[in-house]
């Protein structure tokens, strides 16, 4: 199971930090992800990290404002989201897949969590 925390409401420019712990498996064995779907919109790929931390991914519309990071230790992922934007309103899912690669189609990500609601104001 993952299950999500830290959404919330933030301003324009603002900052917010989402967690999403996993139980019932070996966390490390995962590639963990976060994606996000809008209003109206698809579900999207936000980010990405190895099992080891190594290596991370991005689209262009976070690169450089939002960060991933992972605690093994802690079975938690985190995304640190910096100079917030209206556009970024969305729920925001963490997801698991068994692997070494990341990538970033959702098909491919085994376990999702519930989600979590984050919304930009101006």
């Amino acid at each position: 199971q993952l299950a999500e925390s830290g959404g919330g409401l933030a301003q324009v420019g603002g900052s917010l930090t989402l967690s999403c712990t996993a139980s019932g498996r070996t966390f490390s064995d995962y590639v963990m992800a976060w994606f996000r779907q809008g209003p109206g919109k698809e579900r999207e790929f936000v980010s990405g990290i190895t099992r080891d931390s190594v290596s991370t991914g991005y689209p262009d519309s976070v690169r450089g404002r939002f960060a991933i990071s992972r605690d093994n230790a802690k079975n938690t992922v985190y995304l640190q989201m910096n100079s917030l934007k209206p556009e970024d309103t969305a729920v925001y899912y963490c997801a698991a897949r068994l692997g070494a690669v990341i990538v970033d189609a959702r098909a491919l990500y085994e376990s999702w969590g519930q989600g979590a609601q984050v919304t930009v104001s101006s």
